[in-house]
């Protein structure tokens, strides 16, 4: 894989990492900070389960998916065109899976703080890793729907394009 990947993978990792110990050291479980009324606020929450806190409690199951999603995403990153999305998409992936990876890993746990309130729908807290995932797999899906994700793609006149 592509030397960027990992730069991009591990710099979401430290943002990540981070914006949680910071989180951690101002404010106690279940506690708020309103930010924006009605709108933003941080919350410092614990998670053992997955996104809208699904599976809760099956930390050690998330935490061996976790592994088995990076094994796949290291072996399709072979075969991606490593063009600059889809870079930064899989470093997206890969920083924002070990960011909650490590929590369960070491923590038991997920750290969660960023609470938004959106015309009256109170969505699920969540973390810097959530949302490198959620981009990430975002961006692969539209390299994928552009058909910019395989390493070769036939061309007009029938040649191969191994363009990296």
């Amino acid at each position: 894989m592509n030397k960027r990947i990992f730069i991009i993978a591990i710099f979401s990792l430290i943002i990540d990492q981070v914006s949680k110990a910071i989180v951690d050291a101002f404010l106690s479980m279940n506690e708020t900070i309103v930010v924006i009324d009605n709108f933003f606020s941080l919350t410092n929450v614990y998670n053992t389960g997955a996104a809208f806190s699904i599976m809760e409690g099956k930390t050690w199951f998330l935490s061996i998916l976790s592994v088995i999603i990076l094994i796949m995403i290291f072996k399709m990153g072979k075969e991606f065109k490593m063009n600059k999305p889809n870079m930064i998409a899989l470093g997206l992936l890969i920083g924002g899976i070990f960011g909650n990876f490590g929590d369960r890993l070491f923590l038991g746990m997920v750290r969660d703080f960023l609470k938004f309130n959106i015309f009256g729908y109170s969505f699920p807290v969540f973390n810097v890793a959530d949302i490198c995932i959620v981009v990430g797999v975002i961006m692969l899906g539209i390299s994928i729907l552009l058909g910019e994700d395989k390493l070769e793609n036939s061309s007009r006149d029938g040649r191969k394009d191994k363009t990296r």
